[in-house]
């Protein structure tokens, strides 16, 4: 068993704590539960360990033993931490509810922000009674965003037009977040409620287990995920009938079927382990930006405001990366200084070294030079 399969990885007891998720406090009872399997854990990751203690000597053996109290005191405490802090977040997510439910009935017409309280409309609104609302918001909004600009095609703009509303909310078992995209009637789908579901093995380092979409309900000839291809029979050929084949479509709503992992891992190669974790990160990234980004900010991104902000976090990543390039580059310059004046020191020597042998001996003969040039060669 490998060293990183043994370790103790106290997020894994943070994701197990589906009362504070509920936004209520562990019980003294689950509480004493939650420490006492984390001792257990402990006890057992001592078991598997205990080959490196035994080949310590014994004063240092004792000092690793003190040294592994007080990380059981530290492991209490973060378990403590993700207990507080899953129901810190399940309190203003709650919190945040109203702020939404306003920006939907603002969006979508629902109330009119122009209407003074005697009843009266704006002279401005009046000119547009047929323009409710705020058209093409979630369109615009998550094409400002660059990662979910990609996704895009022209094709995706005529039925994201319908959007209306998007929500997410946590999962408890197993754990992980679910996403909910609302779509006013439209000519492309039957679905009214399109949802995307991530499992996550480590909902704080961010692990995905897998990925599940909606089922989409296509209109008949609106499918934007695949294109049907007819091809003419070849001359001669006893079947007569167009020859149809589906082919698929680069399309945002490939974002309902995710990638899948398949139950046997011996099916797929390295190769093919690569490609697919390649592709569930890329779907993990477009999830968790719609959820962290574009629904509590979904006005900014509207605006563009929002992309300044995330210009100056991409500026300043760069820049942590310029600087470490730069001191990289400043320790190669100063090594290729110090080797220059290693090169001027020995030609410095070799001068000092032709110019002694001129004044003891005169010409040098073919021999003598002969006998030089090996030591010239070692020099340079």
């Amino acid at each position: 068993m490998s060293d990183e399969k043994n370790q103790l990885n106290m997020a894994d007891l943070g994701s197990a704590l589906p009362a504070a998720t509920a936004g209520v406090a562990l019980s003294a009872e689950d509480r004493a539960d939650l420490v006492n399997a984390l001792k257990n854990k402990l006890q057992d990751l001592a078991g598997q360990h205990s080959d490196v203690l035994d080949s310590l000597p014994p004063k240092v053996r004792k000092r690793v033993e003190v040294l592994r109290e007080i990380q059981k005191q530290h492991d209490e405490l973060e378990a403590k931490f993700f207990e507080e802090r899953a129901a810190l977040e399940a309190k203003y997510q709650k919190l945040y509810e109203p702020q939404y439910t306003k920006r939907y009935e603002i969006v979508n017409g629902v109330v009119e922000v122009g209407v003074t309280n005697e009843g009266a409309v704006d002279p401005e609104d009046e000119k547009s009674t047929e323009e409710r609302g705020v058209p093409n918001f979630w369109l615009t909004a998550m094409k400002t965003n660059d990662i979910l600009a990609e996704e895009i095609s022209e094709r995706d703009e005529e039925v994201l037009k319908y959007l209306k509303d998007i929500k997410w909310c946590r999962i408890d078992d197993p754990k992980g977040f679910m996403l909910e995209f609302f779509f006013d009637p439209n000519p492309y789908f039957k679905n009214s409620v399109l949802t995307k579901t991530y499992h996550m093995i480590d909902e704080y380092e961010h692990i995905l287990e897998k990925a599940i979409g909606t089922e989409i309900e296509w209109l008949p000839g609106r499918c934007l995920t695949h294109k049907l291809l007819k091809k003419k029979p070849r001359k001669g050929s006893k079947n007569g009938k167009p020859i149809t084949k589906t082919e698929d479509c680069a399309s945002f709503f490939n974002f309902f079927n995710p990638p899948q992992v398949p139950e046997d891992e011996d099916d797929i190669d390295e190769e093919e382990a690569e490609l697919l974790q390649n592709q569930m990160e890329q779907d993990y990234d477009i999830g968790s930006t719609i959820r962290d980004k574009i629904i509590p900010h979904a006005v900014s991104w509207f605006t563009g405001e929002a992309v300044q902000g995330d210009e100056l976090e991409d500026t300043e990543d760069d820049e942590d990366v310029d600087d470490e390039e730069d001191e990289d580059d400043e320790e190669e310059d100063d090594e290729e200084d110090d080797d220059e004046d290693d090169d001027e020191d020995d030609d410095e020597d070799e001068k000092r070294g032709k110019s002694t042998s001129k004044k003891s001996g005169g010409a040098q003969t073919k021999e003598d030079q002969q006998s030089e040039r090996p030591a010239e060669c070692k020099q340079q």
